[in-house]
């Protein structure tokens, strides 16, 4: 796999087959952030658009400060939150915050408790059920909180790469990770018995 350094050099160079192995990169997480934080479908296209051409006019200014997907996925979520602000959409929806982390907030969530009730098939549709469940209720949280979850649990991002993406204090990327699990955590448990999950 090229180095980000040789894609964008090549980029520079006037290689544009290189720009779009740059996309094919990094479309995956630019995808999941535009996804989490736009929910009108019609709009998304455009703003994946818009993300690529100001990454590619803002090429020569790239200085490798961290990995390009990350660079990429800042520029992704800034271009959503300007999207947000210009239709003064809410980002993040505080009414059902808490203060204090809880490192189990999702514990029950995919119990492994529950292996050895089902044979092997009957287990996998019970997951399968239980991670759709999952998705619905992730979609109905605040485009932050989505965007988060989805960068730390899918994308796998740490706090560090999240908090430049974000441009938020560290500190705060786990204070909000943290209040969006307890508010999955609280509706899931509103909708379903715990002995369900």
């Amino acid at each position: 796999m090229a180095t980000d350094q040789y894609l964008v050099g090549k980029v520079l160079d006037g290689d544009t087959n290189a720009f779009a192995t740059i996309i094919q990169n990094t479309e995956g997480l630019v995808t999941q952030i535009v996804f989490k934080m736009i929910s009108r479908t019609e709009d998304r296209k455009d703003i994946a658009q818009d993300i690529y051409l100001k990454a590619f006019k803002s090429l020569p200014g790239f200085r490798y400060q961290s990995k390009l997907s990350t660079w990429i996925a800042q520029i992704a979520y800034n271009t959503c939150l300007t999207y947000l602000e210009k239709k003064k959409l809410v980002l993040l929806d505080n009414r059902n915050e808490h203060s204090e982390p809880d490192n189990d907030s999702l514990e029950f969530v995919g119990s492994k408790s529950v292996v050895g009730l089902f044979n092997q098939t009957e287990n996998d549709i019970f997951q399968r059920e239980l991670n759709e469940i999952l998705k619905s209720e992730i979609e109905l949280l605040s485009p932050l909180h989505k965007t988060l979850i989805t960068l730390y649990h899918n994308e796998e991002l740490s706090y560090e790469e999240i908090a430049r993406i974000t441009q938020l204090p560290e500190g705060t990327v786990k204070s909000y990770l943290f209040r969006a699990r307890r508010s999955l955590k609280d509706s899931l448990l509103r909708k379903y018995k715990k002995e369900e999950l």
